[in-house]
């Protein structure tokens, strides 16, 4: 197997044109490779500052796990820093966690933060949602998002080898942004109104995403957003998150009434 490690994002787009697969940290890929065969050419982006970048707002997908620091918000934070063990932290990335494990471990925190992709595709790069990415696994080059007021993050503990284990994320936002497109599929602009025409006049957004087993379940609403937490979660029960199990919504119970009663984290 040849490696290439293209310090540009041209460079990267004529490796991609020639056909090379590419790989994170390769935690995830190395053993199927070992059992099926290694492709005969490979990239990683790990020298493409535009894949490596850490700041407010913007996370690189060629950044290694254990890099994921203050400098995001705590929800995407914690959501690093329980990704397996030190060991593979130190070499996972964040795109290999959102486009190639089929834990997506970052994505719940990705989500309530509004996140959007930047991608590289052999016509150039482009901007999408994470939904796009986790169905057709394009080159990831960075997520984006809106700095939250306060969030929450929650990932229950599990047997090795057993089922994935649950993780609740949440945040409340406020209007304007950075761009970043609201979950529920808005323009990315000031954050709109609801489609059943609630909200409470405050241009509050409540979100909240969770990992059940292999499923990533998400919904958001501005009812109670201004300090209502059961008007909240009376609406968020009309979104996906409807036929959650009681413990996950125990979970969103409490950290929807913390992020509107003050005790989230910002």
């Amino acid at each position: 197997m040849l490696l290439r490690l293209p310090t540009s994002l041209s460079e990267a787009q004529a490796c991609l044109a020639e056909g090379a697969v590419p790989i994170g940290g390769a935690t995830l890929v190395w053993a199927t490779w070992q059992r099926d065969g290694f492709p005969e050419l490979a990239m990683s982006l790990r020298d493409v500052p535009e894949a490596n970048v850490i700041g407010r707002g913007t996370l690189g997908a060629a950044v290694v796990l254990h890099r994921v620091d203050e400098r995001v918000p705590d929800v995407l934070r914690q959501a690093a820093s329980t990704v397996g063990t030190g060991a593979v932290r130190r070499t996972a990335t964040v795109g290999g966690n959102l486009v190639g494990s089929t834990l997506r471990c970052l994505l719940p925190a990705a989500l309530v933060l509004g996140g959007r992709a930047t991608v590289l595709e052999a016509d150039g790069v482009h901007e999408t949602d994470l939904a796009e990415v986790v169905a057709k696994r394009p080159l990831l080059l960075s997520i984006d998002w809106r700095e939250p007021l306060a969030c929450a993050y929650r990932k229950l503990p599990a047997d090795a080898g057993g089922p994935p284990p649950l993780v609740v994320a949440s945040a409340l936002h406020t209007g304007g942004g950075n761009g970043a497109a609201p979950a529920n599929g808005g323009d990315g602009g000031d954050i709109p109104a609801p489609a059943d025409g609630g909200g409470d006049g405050t241009g509050r957004l409540v979100r909240v995403a969770v990992r059940d087993g292999y499923d990533v379940l998400s919904g958001d609403t501005a009812r109670g957003a201004g300090g209502d937490p059961e008007q909240a979660l009376h609406a968020l029960r009309d979104t996906a998150l409807g036929d959650l199990p009681p413990t996950a919504w125990e979970i969103v119970r409490t950290q929807v009434t913390g992020l509107l009663e003050g005790r989230g984290q910002g």
